[in-house]
């Protein structure tokens, strides 16, 4: 009886949320002609800086240093490690982060402002400043890298610990931000409803919510993992050994000179893009259910 009472309550609470009116013909008069030229003059000139180094860049190397580059050891490890470092600082983004994204969204309380505020201070802050606040809390004589290590065994200097943290520092703003935006776009008329037919407020979560909220938590996802994979600041001071990709582009740099830097660099950024055009297209099918949001 209850499997079918929280199966009615689902499809009762998605049909509750109004559709949205059809567009208006004529509502919002194309802009004029030459408000669209300049616009897309800007828009050039920000597509232009945006693609003219990478494009530099990917042309620069010849096929026999990407090979070498591919066919080493080393760098293969770095770009493994930075892809798994990069998933793990995700994931501890996802579960730190999407709570707060919930209260942040569902409630209001005093200080929220500066929660959020909180929340967001990893996007303004040097990444090298990052790094050298996060060795005083997790170095060997941090408050938390100390009882770490003294408990748990738990080093974070030179780890993949490390490594995460220092990702998951600067990354999960992203997660915060998308999976709010992610929790404002579903009607709270639905939990209201589910309620009332006898869901559970846990239910409604797991249920309603969160499946409703999917498109901004993947959202969140993909951003921070695309930002955590490109991290090096906070990594190199925190971490250094072992090396992810950035760093070992920057140590190859400092030993060898641009030639050897450049191929390596292409090797990340590569498999940089691909992985978020994959996550970036996962997102897109994660469309949230029509008539949902404000």
């Amino acid at each position: 009886m209850a499997g079918i009472l929280s199966d009615a309550a689902v499809q009762e609470a998605s049909e509750v949320a109004p559709e949205a009116p059809p567009p208006v013909a004529g509502l919002a008069p194309p802009p004029a002609l030459g408000v669209l030229l300049v616009a897309w003059l800007f828009a050039g000139l920000l597509l232009a800086f945006i693609l003219l180094p990478l494009l530099q860049l990917v042309a620069t190397p010849s096929l026999a240093s990407l090979r070498r580059a591919a066919g080493d050891t080393d760098i293969a490890s770095a770009l493994g490690l930075s892809l798994i470092g990069a998933a793990l600082a995700a994931l501890l983004s996802a579960t730190i982060g999407v709570p707060l994204a919930y209260l942040l969204a569902r409630t209001r309380f005093p200080g929220r402002a500066t929660v959020a505020a909180i929340a967001d201070l990893p996007l303004c802050v040097p990444h090298t400043v990052a790094g050298i606040a996060l060795l005083m809390v997790f170095g060997r004589r941090g408050l938390v890298g100390r009882p770490a290590e003294a408990l748990f065994g738990l080093q974070f200097w030179g780890s993949l610990a490390g490594v995460v943290v220092a990702m998951a520092f600067v990354a999960v703003p992203y997660m915060v931000n998308a999976a709010r935006i992610g929790f404002e776009a579903v009607d709270p008329r639905l939990e209201k409803v589910a309620r009332t037919l006898g869901m559970g407020p846990w239910e409604v979560l797991l249920r309603i919510t969160l499946p409703l909220a999917a498109h901004g938590i993947a959202t969140g996802f993909a951003l921070t993992f695309a930002r955590a994979i490109s991290e090096f600041g906070a990594v190199v001071i925190l971490a250094y050994y072992p090396m992810t990709a950035p760093v070992r582009i920057y140590e190859l740099f400092l030993r060898f000179g641009l030639d050897d830097a450049v191929a390596a660099a292409v090797l990340l950024l590569a498999l940089s893009l691909a992985l978020f055009v994959l996550f970036r297209h996962f997102v897109q099918r994660v469309a949230p259910m029509p008539g949902i949001g404000r």
